[in-house]
């Protein structure tokens, strides 16, 4: 919001929140109806009907720019500002799409009220070249002149400081502005299009390309990558007076009284307000490479809905964890979308790794990969052999490059995958990089997720290396482990761990009201614990809430430091500013420079205090307990 927000700043429909798209129902369908019952070919308005194939095209073509830019700024390569984008600016950004809504209101009103709108032809030239010169001219000066004003301290601290907040960009702050401002930039950009109505040359495919056109404009100008080659520029030298560049619009949101140009820089080289750094950061930023990351986390997509709330997803979803039930609108809207873009994730750009993350933390720069294959991808064994060698292809590439650390977060360091990273190790002895498959870090997690008073705890899931590991520990310390199956006991046992550890004959051990759950638990499992009973988790996926008469502690992870930047997203199911077990192993594996291997089928039970002490000198904080256990 504005500083001193004035008048028409909100948007009329903001209580709505997602249902604001109602609001061009009734339109949408009188055009569909229309369209269909009229039996006279020539008095369809096929014009009518193509106006929310325009709003569509424009949420997608922005949505593409959104997914591009984040991954192309995730990678370094080319960037312009090179500071963190946080959650405040995501939260600020969420309505991105209020003014395609305006905009579709806006042309249903033209379509039934401004003469020559309506039952358009398909193509006419000379309203497309009427079109193109009123642009140039009329809208290009004058939003060069309104947009000065706005930088007038009355109206900037009213209105055009909301823009401004962003001094990092991203394609949809282009369109992050009160109302009160968009009602005036729809008024110019509609002086070509009235223009060209009302003189009855309007059609249909010059209505599309300008508003294409200005979307392009408007989410190039704020990517924060270069993308113009020189080339162009030595081809076409008048090229800088007509098309501003990314770096160019760049440093009006760090300067502020500079650039003020729409699309066509030639107004501030006319009237003096070009900025002297334009050419060095145009330049500056081409010669910039790719990040070399000094940690990299290898991670998976889980859900097909979660292609939406990663961080190349929508910015409004990945800012919130992973939801237990997908929202409506994705359910039954969205679904043909998610399945045409799974298939591509996992066909067409299934040959290697996608970098989508990139953070700070002190000296280290972090990067999240994703590796493009789903959950039940893992679970089928003949998918095996290809998933292990998009890790190892990571791997190589990555030492290749001088990375200190990789961490195999989620199915990546399955036992049955590769044995917890130990193939790797073992095909490849002199690796520089080093694994870590992070379940030291989890389980020292876990054992410092149960209350401190615990005597007692009953013991579900699948036996794993951190299961293990948190058995063990607890063991030591004098904790009775109650297990429920007599496979788990026999395991156990022969690990290693006899002390403290009980198998269960009767239901009096179902008394202990803390559990260490993982996959495999059961519904009737947990429906035999007591009320008030508090779940920890000790696997990556959280069990199912099936008790609202129970607590349910996160999966195994620790709040991120205060130093750390660039997290704007959420990773899966965890809060803001929430960081995964296996992650944070990684992370600290790096800061405190150690140089062995952290994986294999084997774990060091005794080094998880040590583990633990790293995590909290580095500032990395224990999440709270439920209120009925602190």
């Amino acid at each position: 919001m504005a500083s001193k927000p004035g008048a028409l700043t909100e948007w009329p429909w903001s209580p709505l929140g997602s249902f604001k798209y109602l609001l061009v129902a009734p339109f949408v369908m009188a055009s569909m109806h229309s369209y269909v019952t009229v039996a006279d070919e020539d008095h369809k308005d096929f014009s009518r009907l193509m106006i929310v194939v325009l709003m569509l095209w424009r949420i997608v073509h922005s949505q593409i720019w959104i997914s591009v830019s984040r991954q192309r700024t995730a990678k370094g390569t080319t960037k312009i500002v090179d500071k963190p984008i946080e959650f405040e600016q995501v939260d600020r950004e969420r309505t991105w799409d209020d003014q395609i809504i305006f905009n579709t209101l806006l042309m249903y009103l033209a379509n039934i009220k401004l003469p020559g709108a309506s039952h358009l032809p398909l193509w006419r030239l000379d309203g497309a070249l009427l079109m193109a010169l009123l642009h140039a001219g009329p809208v290009e000066f004058l939003y060069y002149w309104f947009h000065r004003a706005l930088h007038h301290h009355f109206l900037y601290s009213r209105y055009h400081s909301h823009h401004h907040s962003s001094i990092v960009t991203e394609p949809i702050t282009s369109v992050v502005h009160p109302f009160a401002e968009h009602i005036a930039y729809s008024l110019l950009f509609a002086i070509p299009m009235v223009t060209a109505s009302l003189c009855g040359i309007l059609s249909i495919v010059p209505i599309i390309g300008y508003m294409t056109y200005i979307d392009f404009m408007n989410n190039m100008g704020h990517c924060n990558f270069e993308l113009f080659p020189k080339r162009l520029f030595h081809l076409f030298p008048p090229l800088k007076f007509l098309c501003y560049t990314p770096s160019f619009h760049s440093l009006h949101h760090t300067q502020f009284r500079t650039n003020y140009s729409l699309f066509m820089p030639i107004y501030d080289y006319i009237y003096g307000t070009t900025d002297k750094l334009s050419e060095s950061l145009y330049e500056r930023s081409l010669e910039r490479e790719e990040d070399s990351p000094d940690v990299i986390y290898l991670t998976h997509l889980t859900t097909h809905d979660s292609i939406y709330q990663m961080r190349l997803g929508f910015p409004s979803l990945s800012s919130f964890p992973l939801w237990n039930r997908s929202p409506w609108y994705l359910t039954c809207f969205m679904w043909p979308f998610t399945l045409l873009c799974s298939f591509v994730l996992t066909s067409a750009l299934s040959s290697r790794t996608l970098v989508f993350e990139r953070n700070r933390l002190r000296h280290l720069t972090l990067h999240s990969h994703l590796l493009p294959k789903f959950s039940f991808h893992y679970k089928s064994q003949r998918r095996h052999e290809s998933i292990n060698n998009l890790i190892e292809g990571a791997i190589l590439e990555a030492d290749a490059k001088g990375v200190k650390v990789m961490s195999l977060g989620l199915m990546n360091n399955r036992a049955e995958l590769n044995g917890y990273g130990e193939m790797y190790v073992q095909k490849y002895p002199k690796l520089k990089i080093r694994l870590v498959d992070g379940s030291s870090m989890a389980a020292a997690v876990v054992v410092n997720n149960i209350p401190k008073e615990t005597t007692e705890i009953v013991f579900r899931g699948n036996l794993t290396k951190v299961a293990s590991a948190v058995v063990f520990a607890l063991c030591q310390k004098g904790v009775k482990v109650v297990l429920l199956r007599k496979e788990e006991h026999i395991k156990l046992i022969k690990s290693g761990v006899v002390k403290n550890l009980v198998l269960s004959t009767n239901k009096s051990y179902y008394s202990p009201t803390v559990w260490l759950v993982g996959d495999g638990i059961e519904k009737e499992e947990q429906m035999k614990a007591k009320e008030g009973t508090l779940f920890v988790p000790f696997s990556h996926f959280p069990p199912k809430k099936l008790r609202k008469d129970c607590f349910y502690h996160s999966t195994p992870a620790m709040r991120v430091p205060k130093s750390a930047q660039n997290i704007d997203s959420c990773e899966n199911w965890l809060g803001r500013r929430v960081m995964s077990a296996w992650k944070i192993g990684g992370i600290v594996h790096a800061l405190e420079g150690w140089e062995e291997h952290d994986c294999g089928n084997t774990c060091n039970f005794f080094r998880l205090h040590t583990i633990w002490e790293a995590a909290l000198r580095h500032d990395f904080q224990p999440l709270i307990l439920p209120p009925s256990h602190l």
